[in-house]
């Protein structure tokens, strides 16, 4: 790099630093983004919706020359850090990735920074909701836990019993037993239950049909994927969508 530019950047550099000093724009204390992270990482809600206020509160950076555009590269790149948080809290990456895909897109299609800004908080009690699901596995057993684990990892495959069990290294009617006897529900149905809750999200933030998140999921059909859905949560999944959308246009969104 030539002589030229690096000072042509370091002139950049300060020029930019000059102005946000100029706006009373100063970085958050690195306290407040640790205490958010750590609250995410251990799935305490009212800590992290606190700390995030906070942060909030101060005046935000400028990363881009129309604010929406600010809020949004600001809003992908802590989407980056909450994934990293529950990742380190014990979340299966490629579940946290994949709930990070479908926020960064949902991030991208909001057009109005009041909504943009209500939806920050929506994202970080999702990834807190993911964490406390993946949590719940730690009281069960190797066998059980490697089971799940497996499960976690190939949501979008064909899950036979044969082949978990295989993965557990134990016979499949004495996993059958004692995947019932600790969770209190057959593998088929922790399965499906699994399947339900990690489509809700993509219900939410995505435009996916419901015949495409039901093939998604490797349900048979969506007549069967509506029957389970509404099964473990009372609703349809056009219900879900319907009243989920409405409730966040109205600021009213909760996590689900």
């Amino acid at each position: 790099m030539s002589r030229y530019n690096e000072e042509n950047k370091s002139a950049t550099y300060f020029a930019t630093r000059s102005q946000d000093i100029n706006d009373g724009f100063v970085h958050p204390p690195i306290d407040y983004e640790r205490e958010l992270l750590e609250a995410i990482r251990f799935g305490n809600e009212s800590k992290a919706m606190d700390a995030l206020r906070r942060i909030n509160a101060l005046e935000a950076a400028t990363l881009a020359r129309y604010p929406l555009r600010s809020k949004k590269n600001a809003m992908i790149a802590a989407c980056t850090l909450f994934t990293r948080a529950i990742i380190g809290g014990g979340v299966n990456p490629e579940s946290a990735f994949q709930l990070s895909d479908i926020l960064i897109r949902e991030i991208e299609m909001i057009e109005e920074l009041e909504r943009l800004t209500s939806f920050e908080y929506e994202m970080v009690l999702q990834f807190i909701s993911v964490l406390k699901r993946e949590k719940e596995v730690l009281q069960y057993s190797h066998i059980v836990n490697r089971s799940v684990a497996f499960i976690r990892e190939h949501l979008f495959q064909e899950l036979p019993l044969e082949t978990i069990s295989r993965h557990a290294g134990v016979h499949p009617s004495y996993l059958s037993c004692r995947f019932k006897k600790e969770t209190g529900m057959a593998l088929t149905e922790f399965i499906n239950r699994r399947k339900i809750e990690e489509s809700k999200p993509i219900l939410l933030y995505s435009n996916q049909s419901i015949s495409g998140v039901a093939f998604l999921f490797r349900f048979c059909n969506q007549g069967y994927y509506t029957q389970l859905f509404k099964k473990y949560t009372g609703k349809t999944p056009k219900q879900f969508r319907r009243e989920g959308t409405t409730a966040r246009s109205e600021g009213k969104w909760e996590s689900q």
